[in-house]
This record gives structure tokens, sequence and C-alpha cells, in this order.
């Protein structure tokens, strides 16, 4: 089975898609796939579809959503399939598990993401740029954006993201010592504005505008970082941006631009494939 959770739901037997139009039957799938493997309780799925407040009848509701999900795996697998879908979607003490590989696209970005921040903390940087690129193109838009999310969801899906945003940060690190500020500026602007109190993306947004010639742009950002730090947070901006804004307001040599990237072959990385069932 292929599942995919970067983006939309991907589920997909033999081509054949397996998640239901459903939306509660959709979020068991989800969570167990994220746990593929891996025995998620019954305990564990009822918090997750209704939290606080299950009905009486919410057990038995699980148990229909589970055959539901069983018949979809059927219909995909055929008649003629080795392996039933009791044996894909198993049941186990106290739970059930999916008996997949689990979310490929998920694993290949931990992979290349942890390939790429090794190979930027080890100095190579142009590698380090190529691995991140790739694994960032993994995501299709935000984790299980068609998926509804309750509290275990939700602890995943912040995690996932918590892990794209440290890879989006390392990637753009490993740019702009490639010489490549000019070409960042736009979407440096855009992440700014879409997190406000991300210090590390405003500290790349500074020192791209001040290696663009734009030093007084890159010290109104700092204002207005500093501005709302204070206000929604009570607290100045940390010791390190403190000493870029020093750096840029003193004309500092070292934050000159490092030479332009060249053209050179990029590390061949292994592309992502589908995973069969």
């Amino acid at each position: 089975m292929e599942v995919r959770v970067l983006g939309p739901l991907v589920a997909q037997l033999d081509h054949t898609s397996v998640v239901p139009s459903a939306a509660k039957p959709r979020q068991v799938l989800a969570l167990l796939a994220l746990h593929a493997g891996q025995v998620v309780t019954v305990s564990t799925l009822l918090d997750e579809l209704w939290g606080d407040a299950p009905p009486r009848t919410a057990p038995a509701t699980l148990q229909t959503y589970i055959r539901q999900l069983r018949r979809g795996l059927a219909t995909a697998l055929g008649p003629t399939a080795v392996r039933g879908p009791k044996d894909v979607l198993c049941t186990r003490y106290g739970g059930y598990a999916l008996d997949v590989a689990g979310a490929y696209d998920a694993t290949e970005f931990q992979r290349l993401s942890a390939a790429g921040q090794t190979a930027l903390r080890e100095g190579s940087v142009r590698e380090a740029s190529v691995l991140l690129h790739q694994a960032l193109g993994l995501w299709r838009g935000p984790a299980l954006a068609d998926v509804q999310i309750g509290r275990a969801l939700e602890v995943e899906t912040v995690r996932l993201e918590e892990t794209r945003l440290g890879a989006l940060d390392a990637r753009i690190e490993a740019d702009m010592r490639l010489g490549r500020h000019a070409a960042l500026l736009g979407e440096l602007t855009a992440l700014a504005a879409q997190h406000p109190l991300h210090e590390t993306v405003h500290a790349q947004l500074m020192l791209a505008l001040y290696r663009c010639g734009r030093p007084s742009h890159a010290l109104g950002i700092y204002q207005r970082l500093r501005q709302c730090l204070i206000r929604e947070l009570a607290l100045e901006p940390s010791t390190r941006l403190q000493r870029l804004h020093q750096a840029i307001l003193r004309a500092d040599p070292v934050l000159e631009s490092p030479e332009p990237a060249v053209s050179e072959g990029a590390p061949r990385v292994r592309p992502l494939a589908p995973v069969s069932a």
C-alpha cells in the first residue's frame, strides 16, 4: 500500500484509492496510517473521533468504520489477492493496526531532511541545499489537509509542521550561504508575514535585505519584529537578533555576501517512488 500524508491523504492499493469519503472513517485511516505497523488503541481512536463527549454507541460506531475501511480494502485487493482486508487492517489486542510500510512521503522527508541538515553542519552547503529542496518538495500542502483533525492527529500534524519548518530554516540557510539572497527575498517576506514571531525567519530576511543593498529595510524589519514581540509576549528580541541589528547599524564586513553560487553538478539523490503493498 502506498500512503502519503504530506498534503491531502493518499492511500492506494494497486493504484486504487482506499480513502473513504466520509470524515470520521477518513480520520481513523489517517491515524492508523501515521502509526503504521503499530497498534492504535480503541481508546485513542475514540478520543480522536469524539474527544471528551463520545456517544454511548461510540465503540459500536468505531467497529462500523473499521468494517467500512475493510470493504474498501477488499475492493482494491480484488478476489485473487494473497492478503485479505483483515491482514492489512488487523485487529490486535486492545485496538487495530495497519500492516503497511507507513507514510512513504513522511519517511522520505525525514531521511532527506536529516541528511541535508547533517551536510549543512559539515559544511557541504551545495549538497545540503539539494537535499533540503528535495525534502521540502515532497510537501503537497499542510499535512492531512483534507482530514478532520482531533486530538491525536493534532499532535502528529504539529510535529510534522515543526519538522518542516526546521528543514525550511536549514534550506534557506544553505541557500544564503550560496549567495542566493536576492532570489530568497520574496519567499522570506511571505514567511515573515506568516510567522510574525519567528526570529530565525526575520534574521534571514534582515540579512538578505542587507546583502541586497537595503539596510534601512532590514532595520525596519527588526523594529517591527521587536514591537510585535513586546506587544504579544512582553519580550525583547534574542541576543542573537540584537547582535545582527547592531552589525547592520555599523555595516559590519562580516555580513557581506559570499561569492555568488556557480553552476555545479548536483549530487544525485534517490527520487521518491511508490511503495508496494
